[in-house]
């Protein structure tokens, strides 16, 4: 036997879509409204038509009380059905739509009234507020049935009180007015309840069209998602308004940016100051990958906007990147200098075979001697002017490079830089990033030259590098510091446009700056100031041996450049 299949049972409840939520919780205020509003419409209408059919009675009892002749008949003829009273007030019944005009004496006989056989008879309801003199409006019952009364005194020409008059409308024609009333009433209710409805569907329509049709549970499900997402992955996540203002700042992007959330409703230049950065996450700048400096972080930025005319920026961590990146430069560079070596110093132990098997052992000393000599002079003269060893080791590597190249390296006989330098591994980034981009600048042209001066002036240290290049062109001499900016093809790692950004944020970070001008002859200039770059001076006792005796420095080929020297 198949299984009994499962019975489908009916789930009552409020739907889970957002736009049928929406729309049911509207239908139901606007009937809500509706109702209420025609409740309280109706509630007072009664009491309205009560009072207006009193006061209508009352009007015709007073009309009839004033008939100057009433009173006078009342006197001095009978209670009878063909009476003069009698007929005056069916007259007046007939011509005011009045259900009965009974006129009374003192003693509460009827003097008139509808049915004839009632005249001469005592009246149903109590008269003696009206022989008293006072005006009464009341819903009571009588020989005809329930009515809207009125009763006023009748006096004589002298004023004095010879009776009453009581005047009664049906109170079912009260009653009919209000239930006609009714059917119009229901009639603009519906029509205000179909306006709000056509009104609770457009709106739910539109709220339909900016949920995507999702359920409120699927809406709490995504922001939890999107809050887990945000604060968990490794990218920087910057959400702007309309108005430019940043609205989300996720964990990553506030590391990244070094900023926290009271950046949240300011501008990205309030937030973070004018630059580069600002200028991408504002949108002044475009493209996709823009690469931008902050602190010491290289980010890769990429801004898409929204439909709500705002946008959500990332931000992408290279630093790590760029570091393995330039180090493979370093290495590609460090290899083909050792390459280079090694064919020069195969080529002089070819040399010295062929004199040694010539028996020119003279002559084989004499060329061991200057070509050692020639090495040595390089370094010593390195070491003599700079005394850190990490600095003076990156320039013998360079020295090596640049004559593989065919580019003459001079170190500045003005050079002097002793060894207490705060922060070695800075100056050495801003000096090879500048001799790099020296080389690359000057290499293939004739009589290519690289010069490079370190001095001191008390605390602070002052780099210019001058080369024989084509020079920077006055208009570029701001915008070559800027991150992006370069004019040479990026490398398969990366881009370029860092290495000089770097340069000026490392010299503004100790409060220096570097600048660049055309150098004397052609070529360019670049000068980096770096203030409180030195520790104290040592006494001269302690100063002269340690200069003595400077640190040994490593072979070029044992030198790596920094993380940061490669300039992009």
């Amino acid at each position: 036997m198949s299984p009994t299949p499962p019975v489908r049972r009916l789930r009552l409840g409020m739907p889970r879509r957002v736009f049928s939520q929406i729309l049911l919780m509207q239908l139901a205020i606007a009937a809500g409204v509706v109702v209420l509003a025609t409740g309280l419409f109706l509630a007072p209408l009664s009491d309205q038509l009560d009072d207006q059919a009193m006061r209508r009675a009352l009007a015709i009892a007073q009309t009839t009380a004033a008939v100057p002749q009433m009173a006078e008949d009342l006197q001095h003829t009978p209670p009878t059905v063909d009476g003069p009273v009698q007929r005056a007030a069916e007259r007046i019944r007939k011509a005011s739509g009045a259900e009965y005009v009974v006129v009374m004496d003192l003693r509460g006989t009827r003097w008139s009234h509808t049915e004839p056989q009632e005249v001469g008879g005592h009246v149903s309801t109590d008269p003696s507020q009206a022989l008293a003199g006072q005006d009464v409006m009341e819903i009571d019952n009588g020989t005809l049935g329930r009515s809207a009364r009125g009763k006023v005194p009748l006096r004589d020409s002298d004023g004095d009180i010879v009776g009453a008059v009581s005047v009664g409308i049906e109170y079912d024609s009260v009653r009919a007015r209000l239930i006609h009333a009714i059917p119009g009433l229901f009639a603009y209710a519906g029509g205000a309840l179909a306006v709000g409805a056509l009104a609770a569907w457009l709106i739910s329509r539109r709220v339909q069209r900016q949920t995507r049709d999702l359920a409120f549970s699927d809406i709490s499900a995504l922001l939890s998602e999107r809050e887990a997402m945000l604060h968990g992955i490794r990218e920087g996540v910057v959400a702007l308004d309309r108005t430019g203002r940043v609205r989300l700042l996720n964990d990553e992007a506030q590391r990244l940016l070094g900023i926290g959330e009271e950046a949240v409703g300011r501008s990205p230049d309030e937030a973070l100051g004018e630059g580069r950065t600002s200028d991408v996450l504002a949108g002044r700048v475009t493209g996709t990958d823009l690469i931008t400096v902050r602190g010491q972080r290289v980010l890769v930025v990429n801004r898409m906007p929204t439909d709500d005319g705002g946008a959500v920026a990332t931000l992408r961590d290279r630093t790590e990147l760029e570091q393995l990146g330039r180090e493979l430069d370093s290495t590609h560079g460090l290899i083909d200098a050792l390459r280079a070596q090694d064919h020069e110093h195969a080529n002089r132990m070819h040399t010295l075979l062929g004199l040694l098997e010539l028996e020119m052992y003279d002559d084989a000393v004499d060329f061991v001697d200057e070509v050692v000599g020639d090495h040595r002079a390089t370094a010593e003269q390195v070491t003599e002017k700079i005394g850190d060893p990490l600095l003076a080791a990156l320039l013998v590597g360079k020295a090596t490079v640049a004559a593989e190249r065919g580019v003459a390296l001079w170190i500045s006989d003005g050079t002097r830089l002793p060894d207490r330098l705060v922060d070695p591994r800075g100056l050495v980034t801003v000096v090879g990033n500048l001799v790099d981009n020296a080389l690359d600048a000057v290499a293939g042209t004739p009589h290519a030259r690289v010069e490079v001066e370190l001095r001191t002036e008390g605390r602070s240290a002052v780099l210019r590098v001058r080369d024989t290049g084509p020079g920077v062109p006055a208009e570029h001499h701001e915008s070559i510091f800027t991150e992006g900016w370069s004019t040479k093809k990026p490398p398969a790692h990366g881009k370029r446009g860092i290495g000089l950004s770097l340069v000026r944020r490392l010299a503004e970070r100790q409060g220096g700056g570097a600048t660049v001008r055309d150098a004397h002859g052609g070529g360019a200039e670049f000068t980096v100031v770096l203030p409180e770059a030195l520790t104290e001076a040592l006494p001269e006792a302690d100063l002269e041996p340690a200069l003595a005796a400077p640190s040994a420095v490593p072979s070029s080929a044992s030198v790596q450049s920094p993380v940061e020297e490669e300039a992009r």
